[in-house]
């Protein structure tokens, strides 16, 4: 059966870029711009604060687990945090992959595992916009297993360490993301939330070029037409034509970054007639012609004739 979370995930190649962890005392905030790469925080003891932007500060705890999978501005700080017009606290490096905020000497009020990941999919913006804005789990024992197997496996020096680090990545991400009670905002997760929404979401994956009507969608979910679309809409953000169409895009970005595919290929896949048809619905959605997006992705020249088909 496809799982379309899965899916996400895997396409988003995802690989750690940076895990440590941290220990502070008394007041002290960290802020970080991270342009859009996924975060995550571990609280592995005491406490300290979440800032994120447009959310009230939360409060973290041990077990507490976080992900933003497209980060911006956000800070960390201490439960009482120092002025807003203070200077930020500069992390002090004690060890490999260790730092301190605050007070050398004093003892510590929080004990937590951070880092950023790093996306290789050239469509990682389209992918992101599918999951939560973020993600909270509190107390999950599943995700603490995961969490202390990357905390030993970032700070051991053994072979093959990036591509089990890029492994409990991924599984992190769909742990922490089906685990999560944060499903107010609409999207990919909250409409899998829902079985019968979930359903149509998953026809669409198995049979991407199949020419879907919300009639036939609805009938292979057990809704009527109108309660479909109203309530796919209502849990995702999207309506199912929509959602359809952006899993096409989707799927036609990862293919076009292959030299072994032609465009005329990438259209049949995704279930358009005929290439100069898929170009005109692509251009329209990327806001590029599919051969210049591949000659941009794979950073050679590609000779494209007349008709966008790739020479």
């Amino acid at each position: 059966m496809t799982d379309p979370l899965a899916e996400v995930i895997a396409m988003l190649k995802l690989r750690a870029a940076l895990s440590k962890t941290i220990t502070g005392t008394d007041a002290w905030r960290v802020r970080r711009s991270e342009q859009g790469q996924p975060f995550y925080c571990a609280v592995l003891e005491g406490a300290c604060r979440l800032e994120l932007e447009h959310h009230d500060p939360l409060t973290l705890n041990a077990g507490d687990f976080v992900l933003i999978p497209a980060a911006y501005h956000f800070a960390l700080t201490s439960i009482i945090p120092p002025a807003a017009d203070a200077e930020d606290t500069l992390p002090v490096k004690v060890a490999d992959g260790h730092f301190r905020l605050g007070d050398l000497h004093a003892p510590a009020q929080v004990l937590a595992l951070v880092g950023h990941c790093v996306s290789d999919s050239s469509d990682a913006g389209l992918l992101v916009s599918l999951l939560p804005e973020f993600v909270l789990a509190r107390d999950e024992k599943r995700l603490a297993l995961l969490v202390a197997l990357l905390r030993d496996e970032a700070q051991a020096q053994r072979s093959g360490k990036d591509f089990i680090l890029a492994r409990i990545i991924e599984l992190l991400f769909i742990e922490a993301i089906r685990s999560t009670e944060t499903l107010a905002t609409p999207g990919l997760m909250r409409g899998l939330a829902d079985p019968r929404i979930a359903q149509a979401i998953r026809l669409i994956h198995q049979q991407p070029a199949r020419r879907w009507t919300v009639k036939e969608l609805a009938s292979g979910c057990a809704l009527s037409r109108s309660t479909l679309f109203e309530r796919f809409t209502a849990m995702t953000g999207i309506t199912p034509m929509g959602y359809l169409q952006s899993w096409r895009m989707t799927l036609a970005m990862q293919l076009l970054c292959r030299s072994d595919v032609s465009i005329s290929a990438v259209a049949e896949h995704i279930g358009y007639n005929s290439a100069s048809a898929f170009s005109v619905a692509f251009t329209r959605y990327v806001g590029l012609p599919p051969g210049r997006y591949a000659q941009q992705r794979s950073g050679k020249h590609t000779d494209v004739n007349n008709s966008g088909f790739t020479v």
